[in-house]
């Protein structure tokens, strides 16, 4: 009895998307769940509706109310753009940045995105191609924007799309915007979205950005003459089919890195990542096809980065030789490390310097710090926790790294998320550092 309540109730909320509010190709798709005498389709679409969380949108992709789909994005986008004329109705122009990973329908829910928010009044920043999560961030500051999203699931299986959302600094939004923009987000219904943009109002952005971005990144820089020393340092590296493909072997380049080996059939966009069972970067077997070709060419270091370029997995040689996988807390430990160690070298460590790790990655790192007497704080799991410790001492105190035991790692406070472009970057300074002084990353 339950089970045929649940049909009754799916049934209903499924027929509200057969009025022409919805497109026909929707129309057929539910027509299609209805009819099928199997109805766990149909169940798991339209069972419940996908929540607008503190971290903005997740779920596979597919037709129903439990799905990612125009209709989802599209109330979400139109809740957002709601929220943003309350909080800055008293601005000449409100303006926002729109970023897009490789997942299948990625760039559609971006430019949907684009059009609503331009449909609502707002000046829309819209990336001409995919681009990494972190550059998204860095946009929204550079551009002076109240907010940006990107369209991600980050590291998830290719079924999934996503929808994160950023505030003013560059960062996921927090209390009290977050629960402020769910309610906003649940009043919307289908007849409130409004899909016709207005082209006037949409501004492409790629290469200007892109440039200023990646000078910035080399800024961090701790020893650029031990890259000089090492520049044919033997880097293998694997967008897996995503965003880094496009700023991450810029990058290296930009920091003097003449030997950089891409996997080439990881280096091709496709949201169906058809080269690995999952395209995390956290998994052995998603960096199979990039330590294949260390073996191949005896190189110094693989890295990889997720679909959405913000978290970076790395691999090196053990001390018989044999290429082992760095996990998410000697990844932070190394990166910290070598900023803490480098910069009293370098004379560039300053008094107000910190550090940040979350609760729960390796406290080796606390042990580090207050050897060195550095300041370094801990907070809750998630990067928009990071990113607040960062604002909240903006103009007293500098930043100067910290991560989580997940592979996340921020490197520079011009970021306010994650950032796999200036951690791989980094990562190949630290290995050239390390090569310098006739060690390998593994000692």
């Amino acid at each position: 009895m339950e089970n045929q309540e649940l049909i009754k109730q799916v049934t209903e909320k499924a027929e509200k998307w057969l009025t022409p509010a919805y497109d026909a190709e929707t129309q057929a798709e539910v027509k299609r769940m209805l009819e099928n005498l199997d109805k766990t389709e149909l169940i798991d679409s339209f069972y419940k509706d996908l929540e607008f969380g503190t971290g903005g949108l997740r779920g596979i992709m597919g037709v129903g109310t439990n799905r990612m789909n125009i209709y989802t994005v599209g109330a979400a986008t139109q809740g957002l753009s709601n929220y943003l004329n309350k909080c800055f109705a008293d601005r000449d122009e409100i303006s926002v940045v729109v970023g897009y990973d490789c997942r299948n329908n990625s760039d559609k829910f971006a430019r949907i995105s684009a059009d609503i928010f331009s449909a609502n009044g707002i000046k829309v920043y819209l990336f001409d191609a995919l681009r990494p999560t972190p550059e998204v961030s860095f946009a929204i500051r550079h551009l002076g924007c109240q907010s940006g999203i990107n369209i991600t699931a980050s590291h998830n299986p290719r079924e999934y799309n996503g929808y994160k959302a950023y505030w003013d600094d560059g960062a996921q939004v927090l209390a009290p915007h977050d629960t402020a923009i769910i309610d906003e987000v649940n009043k919307v219904t289908v007849d409130d979205i409004k899909f016709n943009g207005n082209p006037e109002l949409i501004q492409m952005i790629g290469k200007d950005v892109d440039d200023v971005y990646l000078s910035m990144v080399h800024s961090i820089s701790i020893d650029p003459e031990v890259i000089c020393r090492q520049k044919d340092l033997s880097i293998v590296y694997t967008p897996l089919h995503g965003a880094g493909r496009v700023l991450i072997p810029d990058s290296l380049k930009e920091w003097g890195f003449e030997n950089i080996n891409c996997v080439p059939e990881q280096m091709v966009k496709d949201g169906n990542f058809p080269t690995v069972v999952s395209p995390n970067p956290e998994n052995a077997e998603a960096l199979s096809m990039a330590i294949a070709l260390a073996k191949k060419i005896d190189a110094d270091i693989v890295m990889a980065s997720d679909p959405d370029a913000d978290r970076v997995g790395m691999a090196c040689k053990d001390d018989k030789g044999e290429w082992v996988l760095i996990n998410g807390n000697q990844t932070c430990l190394i990166f910290l490390y070598y900023i803490i160690k480098n910069r009293i070298a370098m004379g560039k460590m300053q008094p107000n310097d910190f550090i940040v790790k979350t609760i729960v990655t390796t406290e080796l790192i606390k042990a580090v710090a207050d050897k060195n007497k550095i300041e370094m704080r801990d907070c809750y799991t998630g990067f928009k926790w990071i990113a607040r410790e960062i604002r909240l001492s903006e103009g007293k105190q500098q930043y100067i790294g910290g991560g989580e035991e997940s592979y996340g790692f921020l490197a520079e406070d011009f970021v306010r998320d994650k950032d796999a472009v200036s951690a791989c970057s980094l990562l190949a300074e630290i290995c050239a550092w390390a090569k310098d002084q006739g060690k390998t990353l593994y000692d």
